[in-house]
């Protein structure tokens, strides 16, 4: 009986031995800033460039494994040539081309000869980044006479643009106002003083997200006499 008992004490010991229990995980989060500031927490509908984004893996459970981070930013279909490549447990990236993008964490854990593997085969969660074309659009006129309609010059619309420079000159080549900002306001003063009426002229160089290059040269109209919401000169 004595010789029975041993055999099963032994059993009993080499399968627990082989017992490991798998509580190793991520729980990737994002979390965004967007062209004008504001935040947000999906992107999958589509943002104005740039965007700057920053990724945590958020290891659960580690224990004594020993863990390693991969993050890779990739087109659809494209995953095993990313665009970015990194080892980490964050990833901080500014998103300044249009299209779609995934964003894969994918964590190793390894504990002797146990290794645990994140996302496991089939069961990949990337975070969807869309990035929009690029639009400009520059108005023809304003009048700056403190009625609060139209009275300050600035872009009309505008979308995924990565740089910006807009320069209004008047009739004799005279620089006037210069600014790298696309969301500028322009009260059209010089000096302290609003400049008369009559047409101005603005030079704008800039880049969208899609690799679109803009030079835009076109009238300024300054109307300081016009007062009626509905005028033409608030339109390109």
């Amino acid at each position: 009986m004595r010789h029975l008992d041993i055999r099963v004490m032994i059993i009993a010991v080499l399968c627990a031995a082989t017992i490991t229990v798998h509580g190793q995980t991520c729980s990737p989060t994002a979390s965004y800033i967007l062209a004008n500031g504001d935040e947000a927490s999906d992107l999958s509908e589509g943002q104005s460039a740039p965007v700057v984004a920053h990724f945590e893996a958020n290891p659960q459970n580690v224990g004594s494994y020993s863990a390693r981070y991969e993050w890779r930013i990739y087109e659809p279909g494209h995953e095993d040539s990313p665009i970015i490549h990194r080892f980490d447990e964050t990833l901080d990236y500014t998103f300044s081309r249009s299209g779609s993008f995934l964003v894969q964490c994918y964590a190793t854990f390894v504990l002797d000869n146990d290794t645990i593997i994140y996302p496991e085969e089939g069961e990949a969660n990337p975070f969807t980044v869309t990035i929009l074309e690029s639009i400009l659009e520059i108005p023809n006129g304003f009048s700056p006479n403190d009625d609060q309609i139209n009275d300050e010059y600035m872009v009309k619309t505008h979308q995924s643009i990565v740089s910006f420079k807009a320069t209004i000159f008047n009739r004799w080549g005279q620089r006037l106002y210069s600014t790298s900002d696309i969301n500028f306001k322009w009260d059209g003063k010089v000096g302290g003083r609003v400049i008369k009426d009559g047409v101005y002229f603005i030079n704008v160089e800039a880049r969208g997200a899609d690799g679109h290059e803009y030079h835009i040269r076109k009238d300024i109209n300054v109307l300081t006499g016009y007062t009626n919401e509905g005028d033409s000169t608030s339109n390109p």
